[in-house]
């Protein structure tokens, strides 16, 4: 006989989070190892532009962090053609060099110690609704991540590659969780890769949703507090591994080689 149809949500809510610290078992890849997942999932989730985009991480080196091999694409990244670099992105381990576009994952790093993982990439969906300069708009459940932790520059600044677009993204990111950039793509900075992975992947599949709603009529918005609610209820460690190695397996099976 059911037990549990009188009680309260947020008990609900509560036993729920408690029952995923228990089950959900923690993902046991290196730093270097879900990097190069990460670049996978991403080429499978439509991030793939070219030799554009960044996938960097903090390393345990104060002012360092891994980062793609530039000229490589995501769907070639291993843990073993890694870089590391300092924050002016001089190769410490590694052969090749850098993007010259991470130097503003430099100035974000320094702006915010909490985060471990930024992700920039420019994706078809989100690429197209940076065209329109309007900011991203969070009205689904699923995409409840990115409710109210989405920031917006309107005006493009140029190419990445000085120290001035550094500091206008890293303001314009500020304490949120990701940043929509006119006429250019999408940045992420989580506090864990797999948060950052999963954050990405959800931001260009909530372009692709905004867009298809844009052509058929308004968005309408959901309530304050329960976006809010849906934010706090996704926005949890576990679920964003839990997620993480969802995306892992099923990038795998596409790509045998990317732990090689």
């Amino acid at each position: 006989m059911a037990t549990t149809l009188l009680t309260p949500k947020a008990e609900l809510v509560a036993k729920a989070h408690q029952q995923m610290q228990h089950e959900l078992s923690d993902t046991l890849w290196s730093m270097t190892e879900k990097l190069a997942l990460t670049c996978r999932i991403l080429f499978d989730a439509g991030h793939d532009s070219g030799l554009a985009g960044q996938i960097t991480a903090r390393a345990e080196t104060p002012g360092a962090y891994y980062t793609q091999q530039f000229g490589l694409g995501f769907d070639e990244i291993t843990p073993s053609n890694l870089v590391l670099v300092d924050e002016d992105l001089n190769v410490i381990e590694g052969t090749g060099m850098a993007n010259p576009a991470n130097r503003f994952h430099s100035w974000v790093y320094r702006a915010r110690p909490d985060v471990n993982c930024i992700i920039h990439t420019h994706p078809l969906y989100i690429a197209a609704l940076s065209m329109l300069e309007t900011p991203l708009v969070v009205s689904h459940m699923d995409m409840c991540p990115l409710f109210d932790d989405c920031a917006f520059l309107k005006d493009w600044p140029g190419i990445p590659v000085g120290n001035e677009e550094g500091e206008i993204i890293s303001t314009a990111l500020g304490g949120k969780r990701a940043v929509l950039l006119s006429h250019h793509g999408q940045l992420v900075a989580g506090s864990t890769i797999e948060e950052a992975c999963v954050l990405a992947v959800l931001f260009e599949r909530a372009a692709k949703m905004q867009l298809i709603a844009m052509a058929v009529g308004e968005i309408r918005p959901i309530p304050q507090a329960l976006g809010c609610e849906a934010h706090d209820w996704i926005s949890t460690a576990k679920r964003s591994q839990t997620s993480f190695a969802y995306y892992a397996r099923r990038a795998l099976r596409s790509h045998p080689d990317c732990l090689a």
